[in-house]
């Protein structure tokens, strides 16, 4: 993408009313625009790293054997009601309005009532489960203060898988398989080194829940972490009972702020009652199907990348979920420029070409700002060494290379 084009524009100075590095940082380099109080637009930077922040997501997903749908998010209150969750007592951020024909309708907070009506129309024997079933929905939480930018929004994109099993065992194995998978996923997006499986309460569902916390100052957790074991626990359930039974030695644990990017609950057979979801088994007998819950927001961990990758000068982007991969900025207008432009699309590496007329430390202070991992520049300097100068965003010094080479090294 030639950067004379994009629409966006950069902006020089924080924004007055966000108190969040991150929100900060992603409006003033062009990714996000904020529409109202905890309500953002992703903008086609941003848009990208949404984007693979997804697909990376996705791709674990579907290995574990998940099938992923798109659910609504307009919610029929005669389903919650089954539950009691239509109550605001029991689920108090709902956004709800009345539709002109009569009655009540919710915008979608999570998706278990609806999903598992949805099931009970297609599993009837043993021979349909397990099953797994996900997708990537927009949710709505009426949040009385919202804060820490897209960390903590409104209205925000969820993965939200849920499990449907036979007996318990099938259930803790799937359980544990997706531990693993998340595991798989943080380290993908750069942040595995930070985040810490968290025990956390079950709830009326299980004695433990399990979250994923990754340490970070903007974080609105505090969890003490086991570095030996490689565990955290939750402030909220930490008590000597807890570290009794994960045979913890208090000695051993540090006290951290973190924010909570992802979360596994076992559910038990709490709506498979409320919704007569049952399953026959192999001698003819009727059985409640287990379920399990397993979420990720995409939009949370792209706030958390922010807050944990970036300096002075602006966003520095992990190569996995960078809009971009290079950076090629021209600083004077030439004919070499385009060509290797258009040498490194033919190489199928994503570029983001600064073409624009306007002065060189603008185009380096908004490289910086933008934070794509590789930073290329063709001067009159450079071409007459025979090269292109290249420097990534986390290194001080440059280094002039034969764009053979440069190819080489970024493919």
């Amino acid at each position: 993408m030639k950067q004379s084009q994009l629409f966006t524009k950069t902006q020089k100075y924080v924004p007055k009313d966000e108190l969040s590095l991150n929100a900060q940082l992603l409006i003033r380099a062009g990714f996000i625009d904020k529409e109202m109080a905890g309500v953002y637009s992703f903008l086609p930077l941003g848009l990208k790293t949404l984007n693979k922040i997804i697909a990376i997501i996705r791709q674990e997903m579907n290995a574990l054997g998940g099938q992923e749908v798109f659910l609504t998010a307009l919610q029929n209150p005669e389903l919650w009601k089954k539950t009691n969750r239509w109550n605001d007592k029991e689920v108090d951020v709902w956004f709800k309005t009345k539709i002109k024909t009569g009655g009540e309708i919710g915008l979608s907070v999570t998706h278990e009532e609806p999903l598992t009506n949805l099931v009970k129309k297609h599993i009837h024997s043993y021979k349909d489960l397990p099953q797994y079933i996900y997708q990537f929905q927009n949710k709505f939480r009426n949040e009385k203060r919202a804060k820490s930018g897209i960390m903590r929004s409104r209205e925000f994109i969820m993965k939200d898988l849920y499990s449907f099993s036979r007996t318990q065992k099938e259930h803790e194995k799937f359980y544990e398989k997706i531990k693993e998978s998340y595991i798989k996923i943080f380290n993908h997006l750069g942040i595995g080194k930070q985040t810490y499986l968290t025990f956390a309460s079950g709830g009326s569902f299980s004695h433990y829940s399990h979250e994923f916390q990754t340490i970070c100052k903007a974080g609105e957790d505090t969890i003490y972490i086991d570095k030996k074991k490689n565990i955290a626990i939750n402030k909220e359930v930490y008590t000597d009972k807890v570290l009794t039974d994960l045979a913890i030695n208090k000695n051993n644990l540090e006290k951290v702020k973190a924010a909570e990017v992802g979360n596994i609950f076992s559910l038990g057979t709490k709506f498979s009652d409320a919704f007569n979801l049952i399953y026959q088994d192999k001698e003819g007998r009727d059985q409640k199907v287990i379920m399990g819950s397993y979420g990720i927001g995409p939009a949370r961990a792209m706030g958390i990348i922010v807050e944990l990758f970036s300096d002075e000068k602006g966003i520095i982007w992990p190569e996995s979920v960078a809009p971009f991969k290079v950076h090629l900025i021209s600083l004077e207008k030439n004919e070499e420029a385009e060509k290797i432009y258009q040498k490194l699309l033919q190489n199928n590496l994503e570029v983001l070409y600064d073409d624009r007329n306007i002065q060189a430390g603008n185009k380096f202070a908004d490289a910086d700002l933008i934070g794509i991992p590789y930073r290329l520049v063709i001067s009159k300097k450079s071409l007459a060494r025979g090269g292109v100068e290249i420097k990534k965003r986390t290194e001080k010094e440059s280094r002039i290379v034969s764009l053979e080479k440069i190819i080489a090294e970024l493919k």
